[in-house]
């Protein structure tokens, strides 16, 4: 099988490690790539966000099968692209994926089908969203609506803060949608799923602030761990039952069932599981940490989703936790510079791989092409050896500017 995987981060960089290692896969081609993966597969010179050319070369490739994993080709419609050539394809359709790509469309559905969520309000008028933001109080949480590459969410402690992020996320979308602030430990599930079939992935634990202690500024994710404390059985129960099945029915009910990965960013408040967001694809940096615990090879189960098969699937994990801990460029989330030789990147094992995300060769040299450059991430007999051992290996790789969180799975 000939297939061809979209995107050019670290998440990508785990779902092309994974795919390499399938007997079922004879040519594997990624577009755009990355450093990392250009050492597993043919990268092809293509953007992700064209989606013309993506077609072409699926076609030029003889492709059997795409994988499309990032945010932007999926809201922008490139599975139904595919379909449309013929060339069968994983992830959602553009109408499926509106439940990352708006928010407002997300807390609407959740609002129809009785999902947990926080208390919100979606306004398109400036004025109208201070008053309302002044009538609530603060702490506040300002939504941009559309897509904003993990960045458009800012939790506001005060009045002032909240009203000085409105122009910036009106700008984003037009809209913003404004919740109330929920409290308690906030976990990922994601899920493959085929339509109304869900099966859950073990959970996981996004640090999305640029600094220890979650401070700073939001990040696409500093670092993940796996599984989540606090997410016990009782609560992954209640979780399939009242949001995750729910979720995949109500897009059925909609007529847009949801075929991929769907990401539930849940918070467990004092009240009970509730609903932060949706996206329609892997998490990144959470697909690292989940993709070093499985077991099971990765194409047959996005096969098998792709075509609604998903109850035959031979899905197994690993007991062990992960560690993801993302190594970032200088100035990370705002300007950085890039073009810096990477050194010390230590030779993968059974329990640690280190993924690429912002990175490229040139003349031989690995180098700094993005923000978020590296997730190194292992396996261990318990989460502190998991975290030990991925700083371990932190402590061995070194590019001019690095930074990165040193409390990775230490907080909550």
């Amino acid at each position: 099988m000939n297939i061809l995987l979209i995107g050019g981060g670290g998440r990508e960089h785990a779902i092309a490690w994974r795919l390499s290692q399938s007997p079922l896969c004879t040519r594997l081609y990624c577009a755009p790539g990355n450093g990392g993966i250009a050492q597993l597969c043919e990268c092809l010179p293509v953007k992700a966000s064209d989606l013309d050319g993506l077609v072409a070369a699926a076609r030029e490739h003889q492709i059997d099968f795409a994988v499309v994993a990032p945010d932007d080709p999926l809201a922008d419609g490139l599975v139904d692209r595919f379909l449309a050539a013929g060339i069968p394809a994983f992830g959602p359709t553009a109408a499926a994926a509106r439940i990352e790509s708006s928010k407002f469309y997300a807390k609407e559905l959740m609002k129809r089908y009785n999902i947990p969520t926080a208390r919100w309000e979606s306004f398109t008028d400036r004025t109208a969203a201070e008053d309302y933001i002044r009538a609530q109080g603060a702490p506040i949480v300002v939504k941009a609506d559309g897509l904003a590459l993990g960045k458009g969410v800012v939790v506001a402690a005060s009045l002032d803060e909240a009203l000085a992020a409105l122009p910036e996320m009106l700008e984003k979308s037009g809209r913003v949608v404004i919740e109330e602030c929920m409290t308690g430990p906030e976990v990922t599930v994601l899920a493959f799923v085929d339509g109304e079939t869900v099966r859950p992935m073990p959970s996981s634990r996004d640090h999305k602030r640029a600094l220890d202690g979650d401070r700073g500024k939001n990040t696409g994710g500093m670092g993940a761990v796996s599984p989540a404390s606090g997410y016990t059985p009782e609560i992954a129960a209640q979780c399939l039952e009242e949001i995750f099945l729910p979720t995949a029915q109500a897009l059925v009910a909609e007529g847009h069932p949801f075929r991929g990965v769907l990401y539930f960013g849940l918070m467990l408040t004092p009240q009970g599981p509730r609903v932060v967001e949706y996206n329609a694809r892997f998490g990144d940096p959470e697909c690292q940490a989940l993709l070093m615990r499985l077991q099971s090879d990765l194409l047959p189960i996005l096969w098998d989703t792709a075509r609604g098969e998903l109850r035959k699937a031979d899905i197994r994990w690993d007991e062990r936790p992960s560690c993801c801990v993302v190594m970032a460029s200088g100035g990370y989330p705002e300007g950085y510079p890039t073009g810096f030789p990477i050194a010390g990147i230590p030779v993968p094992t059974e329990e640690l791989y280190v993924f690429h995300a912002g990175t490229a060769q040139k003349n031989g040299q690995i180098i700094t092409s993005g923000g978020r450059v590296l997730g190194v991430t292992a396996l261990g007999g318990t989460l502190e050896a998991a975290i030990d051992k991925a700083y371990a290996a932190v402590a061995e790789i070194s590019f001019e500017g690095a930074f990165f969180r040193r409390d990775i799975g230490k907080t909550v």
